[in-house]
């Protein structure tokens, strides 16, 4: 059970009732098939085109996700400053958490609004200029949009860094919400700066205040994000998988996932049976394989934990020979080319 937190969170409740908990998909992808431009930001459509996000929602609801994430992934001034919104953080947050509830409250079962908290875009001092103090400031006002507007649960996602990972949930804290949170590890199961899944779940015990549960999500690909999470090391904590459609191809100007919908349906049996009790996709991830999941995980009975090979044999190669859990002998460097693309990191797709 997490600590601190109301015994009726509906996610909590669920969680308590049901064996797992489907979540959503990509939130960018339908957007942009909706007619969203790269570079735009997505969390003003809050306010501009209202209709558009509750349909999204709605898609969500109607492919049996237990919960939904809420278009605020970028609704950070730090983000917004891009867009020249940075002092609409706050409105923009609650907007989408409140058409949320709205498609919360027009099914006749419990479906959870969580709160989406991506990362700033920016890069912690002393590398970069993001200090602690800022950072908290930044996420605060997004939890407390995202409050006002009725999120049952914040959800910090798509984190890189330690130091990052910790503001967003000392904001959380700030705003008394129960909180989610994923981190996102590239080849060789690091994040891009350097954590791991095991240092990830040592973090994750020393910020438990109003936890309900971890993981990860984004990534490679979803044998890779598999092999992440069997390297979480048990808590009482349920754990998150939040895995790609696949891996991103480049197609007529446009990013497409390879990840067919029988594809994620493998990867969510073999996410429940990795220990995972929350199972979404991300990037790439459409209602279509949310249905193909919701119907695998329904009809396959459980199975032990697979090995990597079986991963690999159902899902695909992994990205790198390394899962992030050995041992680490020195502090890992970070490439220009990693500052650059964090630097840049404004919208998941």
């Amino acid at each position: 059970m997490a600590e601190n937190v109301k015994k009726d969170n509906k996610i909590e409740l669920l969680l308590r009732k049901k064996p797992w908990l489907l979540a959503d998909g990509a939130t960018g992808t339908q957007l942009f098939e909706m007619g969203l431009l790269s570079g735009d930001s997505p969390e003003i459509w809050n306010e501009s085109k209202p209709n558009l996000i509750k349909s999204l929602y709605q898609s969500s609801i109607d492919s049996g996700c237990d919960l939904f994430l809420t278009n605020s992934f970028g609704s950070n001034a730090s983000r917004l400053k891009l867009h020249g919104a940075e002092k609409r953080a706050f409105s923009l947050s609650k907007t989408s958490a409140e058409l949320g509830q709205e498609a919360s409250a027009r099914t006749n079962r419990t479906v959870v609004v969580a709160g989406s908290m991506g990362p700033t875009g920016e890069i912690f001092s002393p590398i970069g200029d993001l200090s602690e103090a800022l950072a908290i400031e930044i996420f605060h006002e997004q939890a407390e949009g995202l409050k006002a507007g009725g999120a049952d649960v914040l959800w910090i996602e798509t984190i890189s860094a330690k130091e990052e990972f910790i503001s967003a949930v000392k904001a959380a804290e700030l705003a008394n919400m129960p909180w989610c949170g994923t981190m996102s590890f590239d080849s060789s199961g690091r994040t891009m700066m350097g954590f791991t899944s095991t240092q990830m779940t040592t973090l994750i015990q020393t910020l438990n205040k109003n936890l309900i549960a971890y993981g990860a999500n984004c990534g490679v690909g979803a044998s890779d994000l598999l092999r992440t999470v069997l390297g979480f090391e048990q808590t009482k904590y349920p754990l998150i998988a939040k895995g790609n459609a696949g891996i991103p191809k480049y197609k007529n100007g446009h990013i497409h996932y390879d990840g067919t919908p029988e594809l994620m349906a493998d990867y969510a049996c073999l996410a429940r049976d990795s220990g995972a009790k929350i199972i979404g996709g991300c990037c790439g991830t459409t209602p279509i394989h949310l249905k193909k999941m919701k119907y695998a995980l329904e009809n396959r009975p459980p199975k032990a934990p697979p090995t990597h090979i079986q991963i690999t044999q159902c899902l695909g190669a992994f990205s790198s020979q390394n899962d992030g859990t050995e041992k680490i002998t020195q502090p890992g460097r970070i490439s220009r080319r990693k500052k650059i693309k964090i630097k840049n990191l404004n919208q998941k797709p």
